[in-house]
């Protein structure tokens, strides 16, 4: 029978997917490293469990003893599956910024999770590197992993990750393309791969914010590039020891914004439903392929480093992304300013139905809002009007009052028109909004539908 022992069995050999549609602009062939598929939905898992297994080697990690980690969500993933089938008990510390997702998933696989401020600079004692170094002394039996540092960090890139993508090309690759972070993935696997051939390029994608593209030009050290920034799992605000940058060709910086957005279109474009630093790393060799132009004959393998799960309340969030200015869809605003300036038609609760039907008649309307001197009231619609004049011609010598319909939504000038359209219905014709100026507008159905074909 064909059976794995346990889940640690299952780690590695990840499939190669050709790119078709995000990299269609490209004259090359451009692979995809899909590591979500290790049981921990990472390419972490590689790490962990060596790490594990070297620190059992040395006797660091003794039977019934305690992981200790700082991690982003992934590498803790990987340890605590290790941890569940080697019988250790884990503390994980991580940082405000990961996602909820994150942290929910390694309680679920019975780990103690702590949460420490992002915005902190690594030696605070508050930071989740001091955190988990900290903890490493207090915790009786108990061993720090460190991936960071951690030689066997690289050491599993090298030894699985690198030889697995040369065998899947049949050493044909020309360039591997990777986020940067804690340094083992890329050097590991570029280790490997140069040894193999010194021609292959290493390309490190990196984000603004982080230290790591300046020191790999410059070799300094300057805090001073270190900004907070939102993109997880990579990015850097001091150097792991796992770095050897000569193994390394190439640094690209991409923003917060554009690593999501790749990120959003590899899902619906491809049908890889990955995480943050997949889309970055995706949008850094679009960046880096117009000042390095690549051929025809090149072959290019990008690592997709997990899931996209663990994002569903960031970047495959709507409401996330557009609070964020990371998604260009059309507000209320959009719609008002294409349809150009129009006065809005309003009636008072005295004037006549006759008039307002006027006033629908003249202006071309379905929905008029029915204000006064403090604004909207309710509205009166022609859909309204239609069946009380037909249930009773003599309406129409009725006053506004007497017809009048619940007020239409008020909403923000800066809306999403997808948001518009669940508010828009057969109860409701259309919303109004209030501009800077404290003008009133309205948008119906109808705008709603035309923005769409603009």
């Amino acid at each position: 029978m064909d059976i794995k022992n346990n889940i640690l069995e299952t780690i590695g050999n990840t499939p190669l997917i050709k790119l078709n549609k995000v990299t269609r602009d490209l004259p090359c062939l451009v692979l995809a490293k899909v590591d979500y598929f290790n049981p921990g939905n990472s390419i972490k898992d590689r790490m962990a469990l060596k790490m594990v297994e070297v620190a059992e080697q040395e006797g660091k990690l003794k039977p019934g003893g305690t992981i200790i980690e700082g991690t982003s969500g992934n590498t803790g993933m990987g340890l605590a599956l290790a941890a569940v089938v080697k019988g250790y008990k884990c503390i994980f510390v991580t940082t405000d910024k990961q996602s909820k997702e994150k942290a929910d998933i390694l309680k679920a696989v019975g780990a103690e999770v702590i949460v420490c401020p992002t915005n902190v600079l690594p030696e605070d004692p508050r930071s989740y590197y001091s955190v988990a170094a900290r903890l490493a002394k207090e915790v009786p039996n108990s061993f720090h992993m460190n991936q960071y540092d951690n030689p066997a960090n690289r050491l599993a890139h090298y030894e699985s990750t690198g030889p697995e993508i040369w065998k899947q090309t049949d050493g044909k690759i020309t360039h591997f393309v990777c986020t940067a972070g804690t340094g083992g993935t890329i050097t590991g696997t570029a280790q490997y791969l140069k040894e193999k051939n010194p021609n292959i390029q290493i390309w490190a994608i990196d984000v603004y914010g982080s230290l790591l593209t300046k020191y790999f030009r410059t070799g300094e050290i300057d805090m001073n590039e270190v900004h907070p920034y939102i993109s997880e799992g990579f990015g850097e605000d001091f150097v792991p020891k796992n770095y050897d940058m000569s193994v390394i060709d190439y640094f690209e910086q991409v923003t917060d914004k554009d690593g999501a957005v790749m990120a959003r279109r590899l899902a619906k474009e491809e049908g890889l439903f990955c995480g943050y630093s997949a889309g970055s790393c995706l949008q850094g060799l679009m960046q880096i392929a117009k000042i390095k132009p690549l051929k025809k004959e090149d072959v290019v393998v990008c690592v997709l480093h997990d899931h996209g799960s663990r994002y569903v309340g960031k970047i495959y969030n709507d409401q996330w992304m557009i609070e964020r200015g990371f998604l260009d869809v059309k507000t209320f605003r959009d719609v008002v300013s294409a349809r150009g300036t129009q006065k809005l038609i309003t009636i008072e609760p005295g004037q006549s139905v006759a008039e307002a039907v006027q006033l629908m008649k003249k202006y071309d309307i379905e929905h008029i809002p029915v204000m006064n001197g403090n604004g909207p009231l309710g509205a009166i619609s022609e859909g309204g009007l239609f069946q009380k004049i037909f249930d009773n011609p003599e309406i129409k010598n009725a006053k506004v009052e007497e017809v009048i319909e619940r007020p239409y939504p008020l909403v923000s000038f800066d809306t999403p028109v997808e948001k518009l359209s669940h508010l828009i219905n057969k109860e409701n014709g259309a919303v109004l909004a209030k501009d800077e100026a404290g003008n009133f507008h309205i948008v119906t159905k109808y705008d709603v539908i035309q923005s769409f074909g603009r």
